[in-house]
């Protein structure tokens, strides 16, 4: 078959990938905390008879995009947003720790406090953080937290401890199927340092650093692209159908 039609074809399947990173990126536009998504093209040698020039494309995700997302002011206690780079640090079923922005936090129903999906948040003690029932929960910017309990007295505040905040190097982050982030060689029981430099915002959420134009565009493109692609597989078709029709004919 013409090798026109491989090139063509991979051309097209890499295109497809990129437009699966564009379009999850686009779904989680208003996501609070999500991190954009990346996907570059790389050249790989193909392996085979033949010349050792010859090259396939493939479609990678180095990373994420770790630009801070908007931040927008809600006035609820229980939402904090990161000031600058840092993270918030949860405690995942297996054990390991989870690394996320989301700050729109809830109080679970065993009194712990937890993200929107109900994971565990770590205190600088990496333990899970317990409030006391109908206590109001109040979060410092450097994630201290005080609670006061119904119809006491404001200096009755009692101290629940501090929210882990770290700083890893963004190198070292991979983002896992659930969204959270982990330190990429981590040991698993083995905590995250925390970093007393990273400041928090209460009654705040930041939100998704994904630009939904530029998401569209970037759709247009790789659709272009992919049918441009399908063109030169019909192309080549169209010429070897002519191609057959000359050799009968001779």
């Amino acid at each position: 078959m013409d090798r026109i039609v491989f090139t063509a074809g991979g051309g097209a399947a890499r295109t497809l990938e990129h437009q699966a990173t564009v379009s999850n990126n686009l779904a989680n536009a208003s996501s609070p905390g999500f991190r954009a998504q990346l996907t570059q093209y790389r050249a790989v040698p193909i392996i085979g008879a033949g010349l050792a020039t010859r090259v396939g494309t493939v479609a990678a995700t180095p990373g994420a995009d770790f630009t801070p997302g908007p931040m927008e002011v809600t006035g609820r206690a229980l939402d904090i947003a990161i000031q600058g780079s840092g993270w918030l640090s949860a405690l995942m079923p297996d054990g390991s720790e989870g690394l996320t922005r989301a700050g729109g936090l809830q109080i679970g129903a065993d009194g712990t406090l937890q993200t929107a999906d109900g994971r565990q948040l770590l205190s600088v003690d990496n333990q899970p953080v317990v409030v006391p029932e109908g206590a109001s929960l109040t979060i410092g910017t450097d994630g201290t937290l005080t609670a006061l309990g119904a119809g006491d007295d404001p200096v009755g505040l009692i101290g629940l401890g501090q929210l882990k905040l770290s700083d890893p190097n963004p190198a070292s982050l991979v983002r896992g199927g659930d969204g959270y982030f982990r330190v990429q060689g981590q040991p698993l029981g083995q905590p995250v340092p925390a970093d007393p430099l990273v400041r928090v915002v209460s009654g705040a959420v930041e939100g998704s650093n994904v630009s939904p134009i530029e998401a569209m565009v970037s759709m247009i493109d790789n659709g272009r692209r992919f049918e441009m692609q399908m063109k030169v597989v019909q192309h080549a078709d169209t010429n070897a159908e002519r191609a057959n029709r000359l050799l009968s004919a001779g």
